[in-house]
């Protein structure tokens, strides 16, 4: 059979800047961007986005540069993620939640030429500049709704600077798929953050992904509870432009602003970490609303108890738990639903939305090994093997960090470095982090299992589960609890009530009752904990 080659009539670079394009074609006069009072359609949206990326364009940068933007989740973000791709450049979307010394070290590692600078952030991003062996530009992006003071640290204002655009600018293609469109840096709670590195392709496909795993109509309503700056917002941003549906900026993520978000523009979906649905379903009874419509959350992270996902039915909003890490371009692993399954009892719902699920479309292998042979394990539901991923919605690799991408590829698969059993029906489930799993008297634990019974108690408000050294048993499980608001509980009763619920050696040992410390990202810092645990099996000895 004749082999023709790829022709610019049949082959273009795939990206996903291309769905802001069609979005102002075919629904210009559509809201595309709310924050506040403000209001932008489609056309207004397209024509600032190539505004910004020829504004960059005239300060000499394109490919191969950076330009970074900190900031919460205000029109501005939004539209770098268009604009600087628009440009050439690569978009760096800084962690709002960093200190000094890993935001310096994360702009320098970058070799961040531009960044957009939200006023909230002028103080740590005026400390930066110091850290820098080059200060970086900084162009300054004012917030009608930030009401702290306002001290501009930047050459100029984002509005200003859009007029510096060339109004003949035509976007930059990107000549190859392959090329880069972002960095994401990772938590770096166990060194320094590494920069995971994606491709216009990837990122192109995750957008799609998203709307075909979630079931996004188009013309849909999305609330940014979700950092923006967390693996591009999942790459909602751009499945938003595919949509050409509303996106609803919140600057802060509190529970009376999501529900009255919720309520005012009738909000179809949003994306949240388990700590958020958490906030949700403790909020004051004065707070809550409860729609009469439906509304869908994609939950991530570690996998949300059971009890949370039933306490989210019950303020009428629908649970889709799905599994991912920043090196995934957020989530691939996703608990597709079976409508025969809502003919089960809620906890028995609740009980198998808390897997991960199976892989999702664009990545095209998902398998659980054995560490040691890259053996599949077999689907009984204790085997515990590594979940490896292989698909083209994963990273290019780390940015200046062969041998930690040589690691992450090892073999021709993503390692998650997550310990995960795969159930009869093939859905997955976590059951621990490699370095998280708990071996007492030579049994191993799964600390996700623990949290989820302790979820279960009616004063637990949060809990984490850590291995504690043990004289005899080498190590037992130290649970880290934070109680509800005006909730009363001793740690002898929860132990108590664990031992209702669990194999006994599987009880926790030790209750210790404190706020639980989390990353940026809003994940629970096992490493600090089990600092904290080393220091409490010391005073048991005493």
């Amino acid at each position: 059979m004749q082999d023709l080659a790829p022709h610019a009539a049949n082959f273009v670079p795939l990206s996903p800047i291309s769905f802001l394009e069609r979005a102002a074609l075919v629904y210009p006069d559509r809201p595309s961007v709310i924050h506040g009072e403000r209001r932008f359609t489609w056309r207004e949206t397209a024509d600032r986005c190539r505004q910004l990326a020829s504004a960059i364009n005239r300060q000499s940068l394109g490919k191969g540069d950076v330009v970074a933007i900190i900031a919460p989740n205000v029109p501005a973000l939004y539209e770098c993620h268009f604009g600087v791709p628009m440009s050439g450049a690569t978009l760096l979307t800084l962690n709002t939640r960093l200190d000094v010394d890993t935001t310096a070290y994360i702009l320098a590692h970058a070799q961040a030429k531009l960044l957009f600078c939200d006023p909230e952030f002028a103080s740590l991003i005026s400390a930066v500049q110091a850290e820098l062996p080059e200060p970086v530009t900084v162009i300054d992006v004012a917030d009608p709704l930030f009401t702290g003071d306002v001290n501009p640290i930047g050459v100029c204002d984002y509005e200003t600077f859009l007029t510096l655009s060339d109004p003949e600018f035509e976007p930059i293609w990107p000549s190859d798929e392959w090329d880069t469109i972002s960095l994401n840096y990772t938590s770096g709670t166990t060194g320094r953050p590494k920069g995971a590195l994606y491709s216009h392709r990837a990122t192109y496909l995750n957008a799609m992904s998203n709307m075909t795993s979630t079931g996004l109509r188009p013309l849909t309503t999305y609330l940014w509870t979700l950092p923006m700056f967390h693996c591009n917002g999942w790459c909602f941003p751009w499945t938003m432009a595919l949509m050409a549906g509303t996106n609803v900026c919140l600057r802060r993520v509190e529970p009376k602003a999501v529900f009255d978000a919720i309520k005012t523009h009738r909000v179809d979906y949003f994306c949240a970490a388990p700590v958020v649905l958490t906030m949700l379903a403790n909020a004051p009874m004065q707070d809550r609303f409860k729609p009469d419509w439906k509304v869908e959350v994609v939950t991530g992270g570690s996998a949300p108890p059971a009890a949370l996902i039933a306490a989210m039915a019950e303020l009428s909003i629908e649970v889709c738990h799905q599994y991912g890490l920043t090196e995934t371009l957020g989530p691939s692993v996703i608990c597709a639903w079976h409508p025969e399954w809502n003919e089960a009892p809620l906890q028995a719902q609740a009980d198998r939305k808390s897997r991960i699920g199976v892989r999702r479309d664009g990545v095209e292998a998902a398998m659980v090994v054995d560490t040691q042979t890259m053996a599949p394990v077999p689907w009984d539901g204790q085997t515990v093997g590594e979940l490896v991923l292989r698909g083209n919605t994963l990273m290019k690799g780390y940015l200046n960090n062969p041998q930690a991408t040589a690691q992450a590829f090892e073999s021709g698969w993503f390692h998650t470095g997550d310990l995960v059993v795969v159930h009869p029906d093939g859905y997955c489930q976590v059951k621990d982090r490699l370095k998280d799993i708990v071996i007492s008297g030579g049994e191993n634990i799964s600390t996700v299992e623990v949290e989820g019974i302790l979820y279960r108690h009616h004063a637990v408000l949060e809990a984490a589960v850590v291995a504690m050294p043990h004289p005899k048993w080498g190590e037992t499980p130290c649970a880290f609890v934070t109680l509800k608001p005006q909730a009363q509980a001793t740690a002898a009763q929860i132990i108590e009530f664990c031992r209702g619920h669990l194999a006994g050696f599987k009880v926790p040992t030790h209750i210790v009752f404190c706020e639980l410390p989390k990353t940026s990202t809003g994940k629970i810092q096992k490493y600090v904990l089990r600092v904290q645990a080393q220091g409490v099996s010391e005073e048991a000895k005493k």
